[in-house]
């Protein structure tokens, strides 16, 4: 579903040169729920911000089910991203001044050949109700908790059914019942089919995922399945994950 080859990411400006990522090779398959850990710094959202198609590559190749992305031009880039790719974000980014419903709404007015107003609000509210905030479409962000804006944002994330959901910090924001609340939603969008990547800074959340993927310094140092022991960053030892039941909503 998403292959990284070779990949090197570099940002110069006129006096230095920043080596975010090297050599980085990856496959994420389709229906996979892949969590990325590693140190601020390390280049985490780089290397989510090249699945998602915001940034390109130095140097290496990017591909999207199968399709070669790293000569797009910006319009295809786009396309692909409204099409294939859905983006949750730690701080929600919700716009205040509109509804909950017209939030989840947005995605599809960039889509071409989407019918009626009518059609798109209709699309919304099912994925409202997936997250379990149907009774809140006529609410604004402000008027919401924490977990439930972050619903919103999943809700907004989903509603163009895209293959590929990318997560940046999903529960960053959140105490751990909710956090364990919003887990337990991308655990079920994963058992319906959604293929997954979340970047997160807590070992409990990624220990509810298939596989992880460590970064340190810009590269990778380690990459296994959580059931069979994820690598230790500071010493490369496997260590040993309890198994644990998935939640569902």
């Amino acid at each position: 579903m998403i292959t990284l080859k070779n990949i090197e990411k570099v940002y110069r400006t006129s006096s230095i040169e920043t080596l975010a990522l090297t050599n980085i090779n990856l496959d994420i398959r389709a229906g996979e729920f892949i969590s990325i850990m590693g140190p601020s710094g390390c280049g985490k959202s780089t290397l989510m911000n090249l699945m998602g198609l915001l940034d390109a590559p130095s140097q290496g190749s990017v591909e999207i089910g199968g399709q070669a992305v790293t000569h797009y031009r910006d319009k295809e880039l786009a396309q692909l991203r409204n099409q294939k790719i859905g983006f949750i974000f730690q701080s929600f980014h919700l716009i205040n001044d509109l509804s909950v419903l017209d939030n989840v709404e947005i995605p599809l007015l960039y889509r071409k050949g989407d019918a009626t107003g009518a059609s798109r609000r209709e699309l919304a509210r099912q994925a409202l109700e997936r997250v379990g905030l149907s009774n809140r479409i006529k609410h604004f962000p402000n008027q919401l908790s924490g977990g439930q804006k972050q619903r919103v944002a999943i809700a907004r994330a989903i509603v163009g059914r895209p293959d590929i959901i990318l997560a940046d910090e999903p529960t960053g924001n959140l105490d751990s019942g909710m956090g364990n609340e919003i887990m337990a939603i991308l655990q079920q969008l994963n058992t319906d089919g959604s293929t997954i990547v979340m970047v997160t800074h807590d070992e409990s959340m990624a220990k509810k995922t298939h596989r992880l993927v460590r970064l340190f310094d810009g590269s990778m140092v380690g990459d296994s399945s959580i059931g069979q022991g994820a690598l230790s960053m500071e010493t490369g030892i496997g260590r040993v994950f309890p198994s644990e039941e998935q939640s569902t909503l």
